[in-house]
């Protein structure tokens, strides 16, 4: 549920982002502008999910984080190499240095904001 709903949110993002934003400011400016969102639709999903399933604080929000980090993980990759075309390598290189280690701090974030939302 986590990954669907942080997923879903962020390829919808991602297309205005591409189609409508980047053109204009730019990839970098676009995808910062891009980044707080996904941290609020992050912090939502993660505590909506944790209050509707009831789960404690501890393991299981935990791995809550890390399962939907490594299906987010699966799925960027198979847009990359898949559908995009392009080698880890070039994708890595690709990245701006700024809206990347900001997408990795977000990646971070989505893998441990189970551990910090709602109440026990």
């Amino acid at each position: 549920m986590y990954f669907g709903l942080v997923f879903g949110a962020g390829f919808v993002l991602g297309t205005l982002r591409v189609t409508l934003a980047a053109p204009r400011p730019g990839e970098r400016v676009a995808e910062l502008v891009e980044a707080p969102i996904m941290l609020l639709v992050t912090i939502v999903a993660a505590g909506w999910i944790v209050r509707r399933l009831a789960l404690p604080r501890g393991l299981q929000r935990l791995g809550m984080g890390l399962v939907g980090l490594g299906l987010l993980l699966g799925a960027e990759l198979a847009v990359v190499l898949l559908i995009r075309g392009v080698t880890l390598g070039q994708y890595v290189a690709s990245r701006d240095p700024v809206s990347g280690a900001v997408y990795l701090a977000l990646l971070g974030a989505f893998a441990f904001v189970p551990l910090l939302v709602g109440r026990r």
